[in-house]
């Protein structure tokens, strides 16, 4: 593993707000507050220490305001860029003589304030959206039109999921949110045989009460940070099985009067109302997750896990300062960046090779890491295996002193919106999360650090991580 922050001129010196890779050709995009987006080819570098290097291609130059998001969709013939002031561009990939071009092929017009974080449904036929305009928007991107207005959240909404498994879509907002909608097909209209599917809210998470009760009434405490989070971003993600959500922006109080950790929480498909675990310990506030595209063999270290699953996965954690790599194989992160950067991450992204991970900043430069051949482990296909895994150490209890202010709300959702649905058990019920941690008490020590403190690209092996951050599983 290697790797570090190049020092070239992504955006005329401009904060950088967004990358993704290409799923096919794997070239790198990337966008920010220049409000153009561009296209980097990636390759590696020979040497130990080599930073990957970055060859500018091309710009899409379009938008008139800066540049928040960009998503490939999944077949790669078609790139969503969602800006400020609403703007919301499709671009579709030409094939020319001299190469391929992109062209912008359709404007999606009906936010009214900046987009801040979007996402392609699996088929490349939809898209979701959110933005400051508090509201998410489905896209019927065929047709160029909206399908569904979500507005539920009452702040900015700054991150958005789709279910791989095109069941679920999830949302992130600033009003310390997240929300899970489940499709739900309906009648499109009198005479027509055809049925449209629309989403419904199914679980609202916002509040729990702390994990230690004290001899007053103890507080409910909001799971989320609120809008003076300094970033504009809370991407969240679903893993590539469907297996399970990841959502950043957490904030958790083990009792009413210690202080709040930031973590990441998982979400397990088989119980979305409730976070099945929680990754506490890092320093800053956690505000992107993105998983690798690829799967990987077990190693069978025989570490303790709180997924049984018959293949490892592989994701990002982003906090404003540092970044986390995970498996789920084990409960100690792999490698941590530190230091990288000036200003706040933004947004993170894999190659379709699971070769590259890059990572964006508010300074106006970008972090590349490569990974050497299957230093990641052995690449697996997921079309044969099991894709809901089980949890470890997880108890479903209906406690009576549940926030009855968060019972109330959710089964405001449920009566209005998903008496017809056929939901997973106690749908709509967010119980009271017991997080209790499995750990000795010890430090990790991950694979590999890499921090910019003294060298931009230094690989320091086997140091510990300062902060623990390892998962806690509920009891």
């Amino acid at each position: 593993m290697k790797g570090g922050t190049l020092q070239i001129n992504w955006h005329d010196t401009k904060p950088v707000l967004t990358l993704d890779f290409h799923p096919v050709s794997g070239l790198l995009a990337t966008a920010g507050a220049d409000f153009d987006i561009k296209l980097w080819l990636i390759a590696s570098e020979q040497g130990e220490k080599k930073v990957p290097a970055s060859t500018y291609q091309n710009s899409l130059s379009y938008h008139g305001s800066a540049v928040n998001v960009i998503r490939f969709s999944p077949s790669g013939e078609f790139l969503a860029s969602g800006a400020d002031g609403g703007e919301l561009i499709i671009w579709k990939q030409h094939s020319t003589d001299t190469g391929q071009v992109w062209k912008v092929l359709k404007t999606l017009s009906f936010h009214r304030k900046d987009v801040l974080d979007l996402e392609w449904s699996t088929d490349g036929a939809c898209l979701i959206s959110g933005s400051v305009d508090n509201s998410c928007i489905i896209w019927d991107v065929n047709k160029g039109s909206v399908h569904q207005i979500l507005d539920g959240h009452f702040h900015y909404v700054q991150g958005v999921a789709w279910d791989p498994l095109n069941k679920y879509a999830a949302s992130l907002s600033s009003d310390r949110t997240c929300r899970i909608y489940a499709k739900k097909p309906q009648n499109k209209a009198k005479g027509s045989e055809k049925l449209s599917l629309n989403y419904v809210c199914q679980h609202v998470l916002t509040k729990v009460e702390p994990q230690v009760a004290e001899e007053s009434k103890s507080a409910k405490h909001h799971i989320f940070h609120d809008e003076t989070l300094p970033s504009f971003f809370r991407r969240l993600a679903w893993s590539p099985d469907g297996s399970f959500l990841l959502v950043p922006a957490g904030s958790y109080k083990l009792s009413p009067t210690s202080e709040p950790v930031n973590t990441a929480y998982v979400l397990s498909r088989k119980d979305l109302s409730r976070p099945a675990l929680m990754l506490p310990g890092a320093n800053k506030a956690i505000v992107a997750v993105r998983f690798c595209p690829k799967a990987f063999s077990l190693r069978g270290l025989g570490t303790s896990s709180s997924f049984k699953l018959p293949y490892r996965l592989v994701f990002a954690v982003a906090t404003l300062n540092s970044l986390y790599v995970y498996d789920t194989e084990g409960v100690e992160p792999i490698a941590v960046l530190a230091g990288l950067h000036y200003a706040a991450i933004t947004d993170i992204a894999w190659s379709p090779t699971a070769k590259f991970l890059a990572l964006s900043s508010q300074d106006g430069y970008c972090t590349l890491v490569e990974f050497e051949n299957d230093e990641l482990g052995v690449p697996v296909s997921l079309s044969g295996n099991e894709r809901v895994p089980v949890v470890e150490n997880i108890i479903v209890i209906d406690d009576p002193e549940i926030s009855k202010e968060t019972k109330k709300e959710n089964e405001a959702v449920r009566n209005a919106d998903t008496q017809e649905m056929e939901t997973d058990e106690k749908k709509g019920e967010v119980s009271l999360v017991n997080l209790t941690e499995k750990q000795d008490g010890k430090q990790p020590s991950p694979s590999t650090v890499i921090t910019n403190k003294p060298s931009p690209s230094t690989v320091i092996p086997n140091k510990p991580a300062k902060r623990r951050i390892t998962p806690m599983a509920i009891d």
